[in-house]
């Protein structure tokens, strides 16, 4: 919720917003006041046709103290009422230390609400009364009712409310001690893996490096061996008799004098080996050709340096036992390695994969795992527990992805696996029927069932990339006045689909704080999103479901833009539109929109300002 949404229901009657926040926070971004509602800054009481602005967090230099609150509830008078805002989560509310100090001052909670903001989570609005007002529903309006009707509902709800939250505190606490042991173990078994692997690395080096000695010092003496045997007189008569015998006229001729010259040679060599002692021992100098080796000083031979870039992984790297639709849908948005009997360790120990995911279905329908865990086919169950521990030794997490009954193969849930996945493997956009099915289904799909939402939850539980990464948008505006900035953030913030990302020519004399505390980036560079969605005319209309509509087109085709044509043709691939969603690739090669379809790249049409 925005803080326009919880502050607006409550300005009837209001003229003037006095903005008492003790920190660093600015609140005039967030406020978006209507006409005839005046903001200013100030000490003074709080009465009758006033709204006062508070702030209380974990950060006082941005949210304000504690002291500070109480001393604007001290200025409260009949009529007046007033907005505090929360930079504490909701789990963490420290409502107590200033509930006491509201009832004191006679100031009544209307309504309290979580904020999607960044550093501002919740907020309260409350009134100072002399009587007790009646409480407000969801959209802010009053409820009708008597006084003691009202006390009775108040205390009955506050009963009810606490005896349901504190199992819900509990399981919490429950939930997340069993998370914290749980990514301690696989951190744990993470680093001995990471440990064994380093280990049997340097054992497989010393092997290698033993091995390229033991060659080395084989070729060196089939080297000499050889030389040996060329260089003999033997060899070398032989090589004439064999050449007098091809050519018997020259050859014979020359014969005689070549086996005299061997003879003259051999002679020679001879009587120079008997002198060479001599000469050592009289103290000749001898000089002995080295050859040089590039050799380490302990004798060994190592692999020359060679340099290597590695870019981070932005897909997913999967090794699985999957069914052939799974794998196929996981493969538009992951690497897929099926593992099968006979090469799963291999493959497993040689692509580095971010998880091992064995599908319960994959085990339990036809396919090479059929059977595996159901105590009917030992040598699959011996060859997946061969597995599961080749990826705990590889620092690999194992992931059983239970889309059945686990009863369909029991086996499997002895088995060591680092998470569960109780889940189907989601749809696949392109699998679903807009014609039959409508946006709804697709919208449905795209937030909850789609393939890319469970491999999402598949990353958050390995540490890999994330797949919805791919779904990022970043609009591109150009406001001129304040009433484009506040037209750009409504726009911005009540889209189904939010914008990861708003790019405008200067930001900085801007008041687009409430985007930025959004989690919506802010820049005036080129865009980092993979998708960029034009809204220079910030006149137009344009409906919370645009940019929904616009992603679930293209994750449906996955066409490289999605835009809207004058025959308003919807889910169909065009050769012309008005582009609407443009992939970040295409826009910043400066390729005219005209020219898109004839230079290769794909155009899809659908019909747009189709409300939710």
């Amino acid at each position: 919720m925005r803080l326009t949404d919880l502050l607006h229901p409550h300005l009837d009657g209001i003229r003037t917003v006095v903005d008492a926040t003790g920190g660093a926070l600015r609140m005039e971004p967030y406020l978006h006041l209507p006409e005839g509602v005046a903001l200013r800054h100030g000490a003074q009481p709080v009465g009758e046709g006033e709204l006062v602005l508070l702030s209380y967090g974990p950060a006082p230099a941005m949210h304000g103290t504690e002291a500070d609150c109480l001393a604007v509830l001290q200025r409260m008078r009949p009529g007046g009422r007033g907005l505090i805002v929360f930079g504490h989560r909701e789990a963490e509310l420290p409502y107590h230390r200033l509930l006491d100090a509201l009832v004191a001052h006679r100031c009544q909670v209307l309504r309290a609400a979580s904020l999607d903001y960044v550093h501002l989570h919740a907020g309260a609005v409350f009134a100072r009364t002399d009587e007790l007002l009646p409480s407000h529903d969801w959209f802010g309006h009053p409820v009708p009712s008597d006084g003691l009707p009202t006390a009775l509902r108040i205390a009955g709800e506050y009963v009810l409310a606490d005896l349901v939250s504190r199992s819900l505190r509990a399981r919490v606490l429950d939930l997340e001690r069993a998370a914290g042991e749980a990514g301690h173990t696989r951190d744990t078994a993470r680093d001995d893996g990471l440990a064994a692997r380093l280990a049997a690395a340097e054992r497989e080096k010393e092997q290698l490096a033993t091995s390229l000695r033991r060659a080395r010092d084989r070729v060196g003496l089939l080297e000499s061996r050889v030389s040996m045997l060329e260089g003999s007189t033997s060899l070398r008569v032989g090589r004439a008799l064999v050449a007098a015998a091809r050519s018997p006229g020259r050859g014979g001729a020359r014969l005689p004098g070549e086996l005299y010259e061997l003879w003259r040679a051999r002679r020679t060599k001879g009587r120079a080996s008997l002198s060479a002692p001599k000469a050592r021992a009289q103290g000749a100098p001898a000089f002995h050709a080295v050859a040089r080796t590039d050799v380490s000083p302990d004798g060994r031979m190592y692999l020359a340096h060679r340099a290597l870039s590695v870019t981070p992984r932005d897909r997913m790297v999967i090794a699985g036992v999957l069914t052939d639709r799974t794998a196929e849908d996981f493969a538009a948005d992951a690497v897929v390695n099926r593992l099968l009997p006979h090469d799963g360790r291999l493959l497993v120990e040689h692509t580095d994969p971010d998880a091992v995911v064995v599908q319960l279905s994959a085990c339990t329908g036809s396919g090479p795992w059929s059977l595996a865990g159901t105590a009917l086919a030992p040598d699959l169950d011996r060859r997946m527990a061969e597995l599961l521990a080749q990826a705990k030794a590889s620092g690999h997490a194992a992931v059983l992805w239970r889309d059945a009954p686990a009863s369909a193969a029991p086996g499997l849930a002895r088995l060591a696996w680092d998470a569960v996945l109780d889940a189907d493997t989601g749809v696949r956009l392109a699998r679903l029927d807009p014609a039959t099915d409508g946006r709804d289904r697709l919208r449905k799909a795209f937030h909850q069932d789609s393939t890319r939402v469970r491999l999402a939850r598949l990353a958050q539980l390995v540490g890999g990339p994330d797949p919805l990464d791919a779904r990022r948008v970043t609009v591109r505006a150009a406001p001129r006045n304040p009433a484009d900035v506040g037209r750009l953030v409504a726009q911005v913030l009540g889209q189904l689909h939010r914008p990861a990302e708003v790019v405008v020519p200067d930001p900085a004399g801007l008041a687009l704080d409430e985007l930025e505390a959004s989690g919506v980036a802010v820049s005036s560079g080129p865009p980092t999103a993979p998708w960029v969605s034009d809204w220079t005319d910030l006149t137009e209309d344009r409906p919370d479901t645009l940019l929904l509509d616009l992603m679930c087109a293209q994750e449906y085709s996955g066409a490289d833009a999605v835009g809207h044509t004058p025959a308003h043709d919807d889910y169909t691939f065009v050769p012309m539109l008005h582009p609407a969603l443009v992939r970040r690739s295409l826009l910043l090669s400066d390729t005219p929109p005209d020219s898109w379809s004839s230079r290769g790249y794909s155009l899809f049409a659908v019909r747009g300002k189709e409300p939710s």
